[in-house]
């Protein structure tokens, strides 16, 4: 059940609306195939709960604020662009927030490169929460990410993501909860027209999506916000340009990765590489495309012949089963076409 936030008693309240929403859909990881997954949501670009999908990373039973206090004492942490703060500051902050006076939220910490230890307890093979091509080692090389661009995102009571707004460069996200309850909005990219577009164009004005402000976004109304809340374990996947945003519902640890495949390819290369095909850039992801298209169609297809040859699953793993390992190629760029 989603909880609803206290609206800010401040003079705007008053001209709020409590907007009317759908649930995502949903369904248990034990009773969705792989396949499945790929099939009714990820090519049809429609967002889902995965119950359960990392009930069984370590992380689940372990990450809590007060062991990462423990854990991380005083090392220096990004918390957002601008801010490091020593881990235990931050979570100090992050405990004693509320929603009248929300603390920091942690949302540009990127485990790889900066907490590499934590890489163990959040990456045993999950079938579901895998990056695709961002595996592949005929990716070029600036977009070779195992780990999907893997995030530590934390905050407390009340805290929430700075802006309404959908992943760049065409992204699927992942959003996998560890410790505590998240509260999701999401808008389908049909929305787009009323969701009030800042100079960034994947970034919205709009400060609520669920106590919103008709008078200043009177589009607003036509949209539709399709609501969820995640508890441990759980796994919403995000396709590209649906936009979103998140409220911590209690003091939280998430993880964030994204995505990259057939499915979002175009719109990738059209945002990294612009529109003009002569370019060097798109020839190289256009030569890319047509190679892991190959080694994806030959696994699927005749897998028992993708797995005589090998090579096609090392090049191009279509499952995380095949996928190189994060913990064992840290900082190793080894992409085909690098």
């Amino acid at each position: 059940m989603v909880k609803e936030p206290n609206a800010q008693g401040d003079a705007g309240t008053l001209r709020r609306v409590l907007a009317e929403y759908k649930p995502v859909a949903e369904v248990r990881a034990d009773s969705l195939a792989y396949r499945d997954f790929l099939k009714h949501f990820v090519q049809k670009n429609r967002p889902v709960v995965i119950r359960g999908a990392a009930a069984h990373w370590p992380a689940v039973s372990k990450w809590t604020p007060q062991h990462f206090k423990e854990r991380f004492g005083s090392r220096p942490v990004s918390v957002t662009r601008e801010v490091r703060m020593p881990f235990d500051e931050f979570i100090d902050a992050v405990e004693a927030s509320s929603d009248d006076k929300p603390g920091p939220y942690m949302f540009r910490c990127f485990v790889q490169e900066t907490l590499p230890e934590l890489l163990p307890e959040v990456m045993p093979k999950n079938q579901f929460i895998f990056s695709r091509r961002h595996a592949s080692r005929l990716i070029p090389a600036k977009w070779y990410r195992p780990d999907g661009y893997l995030k530590l995102l934390i905050g407390g009571c009340g805290t929430k993501f700075p802006v309404i707004h959908f992943d760049g460069e065409n992204a699927h996200a992942f959003i996998t909860q560890i410790y505590g309850e998240k509260e999701f909005v999401v808008f389908s990219p049909d929305d787009s027209p009323y969701m009030y577009r800042t100079e960034f164009l994947n970034q919205s004005a709009v400060d609520d999506p669920v106590h919103q402000d008709r008078v200043r976004f009177p589009l607003l109304a036509k949209a539709t916000p399709y609501r969820t809340l995640l508890e441990p374990g759980d796994t919403i996947f995000v396709p590209s340009h649906w936009w979103h945003s998140a409220r911590t519902v209690t003091p939280c640890i998430s993880v964030c990765t994204n995505m990259l495949d057939s499915s979002n390819w175009d719109g990738f290369v059209a945002e990294v590489a612009g529109s003009r095909r002569e370019t060097p850039m798109r020839w190289r992801l256009h030569v890319s495309n047509v190679l892991m298209s190959a080694m994806e169609s030959l696994q699927d297809h005749w897998p028992r012949l993708a797995s005589t040859l090998r090579l096609p699953r090392a090049l191009a793993p279509v499952t995380a089963d095949g996928a190189p390992d994060p913990t064992r190629i840290l900082g190793v760029r080894m992409p085909f076409l690098g």
